[in-house]
């Protein structure tokens, strides 16, 4: 296997995580989860959304969350919008780094953000004009890249088409999303190639979920295409409100604990990073869909029974 010797890690629980939790965690509580993260050294965090307080209601408090840590220089935090109202909330706050996210699909980015992909192609050319004047990094994140439950599979050359279109604009990095799990180790490696022959110094993530145990063998085929930055969450908790059958992303331990043991270095400290995933567990309340939580890493060493 030709993997990357080094892997950007970008946390996304406090967002994409916590969007479809029942249990909505107050500002303080997601401080506390932030504190941990830092202290096991994640660099980046997607700390919130600034969406609709109806839509998604465990955003609604991502301002007052984000005040509370603002002052942090050495963590990119990033705040997903879906729009450019969202962004102007993002820039009131201060926030630097900004995630738009529309879909490949037009049937679920209707349901989604209520426009067709076209229309969001359009928008966000408002939108890199206010984030250029404002001094906001915007990163994309195409979801349903790999598959829509709606749609069926994502064309290939759709997906090249959209990303032709997006490096006309002044944007820092695109991901790739596999919004529902639909995405296997194949696709993704093909797909992934094509994007780095074609464009080979532009700044390119995954985040894939992992409703159908997919997840890590799919990072892996991304990163054999010379894919090095990805998504995950702690606890492996998360999912879209907008997609049917959607479950919990890509445990970000499970992440962790198979990179460092293929020798691929991710900066992070695994032991801290369990222990923030105890404390949200103890702050939603029920079981993590986390393996290493349960199962401990595979260095630990059990009394052989007498």
């Amino acid at each position: 296997m030709r993997l990357s010797e080094e892997v950007t890690i970008n946390e996304v629980g406090l967002r994409d995580g916590l969007q479809l939790e029942s249990t909505v965690l107050s500002a303080s509580q997601k401080a506390v989860i932030y504190t941990h993260l830092k202290k096991a050294n994640v660099q980046e965090i997607e700390f919130g959304s600034f969406v609709h307080p109806k839509l998604v209601p465990q955003m609604a408090n991502t301002g007052e969350f984000f005040e509370k840590i603002k002052g942090d220089t050495d963590v990119i935090l990033t705040a997903l919008i879906p729009n450019l109202r969202g962004l102007e909330r993002a820039n009131e706050y201060g926030v630097n780094a900004a995630n738009f996210v529309f879909s490949a699909s037009n049937t679920h980015n209707l349901q989604n953000v209520r426009q067709t992909t076209e229309q969001s192609l359009e928008s966000l050319k408002i939108i890199v004009q206010y984030a250029s004047a404002h001094q906001i990094d915007l990163h994309i994140s195409i979801a349903t890249s790999f598959g829509c439950p709606f749609e069926g599979t994502a064309p290939q050359e759709n997906i090249m088409k959209i990303t032709e279109q997006l490096l006309n604009y002044n944007i820092k990095r695109i991901t790739y999303a596999d919004t529902t799990g639909m995405a296997n180790p194949m696709q993704v490696n093909r797909l992934m190639k094509e994007i780095k022959q074609e464009w080979k110094n532009f700044e390119f993530g995954c985040h894939f979920h992992n409703t159908r145990g997919m997840g890590l063998v799919n990072i892996l085929a991304a990163m054999e295409a010379n894919i090095a930055i990805f998504d995950s969450s702690l606890g492996g908790i998360g999912g879209c409100p907008f997609a049917p059958g959607a479950t919990g992303n890509v445990c970000s331990e499970d992440v962790v604990h198979m990179l460092e043991e293929m020798g691929v270095r991710t900066g992070v400290d695994l032991d801290e990073l369990l222990q923030a995933s105890l404390q949200l567990k103890e702050f939603l309340g029920h079981e993590l869909p986390g393996q290493v939580m349960k199962a401990g890493k595979s260095t630990r060493r059990y009394p052989v029974p007498n």
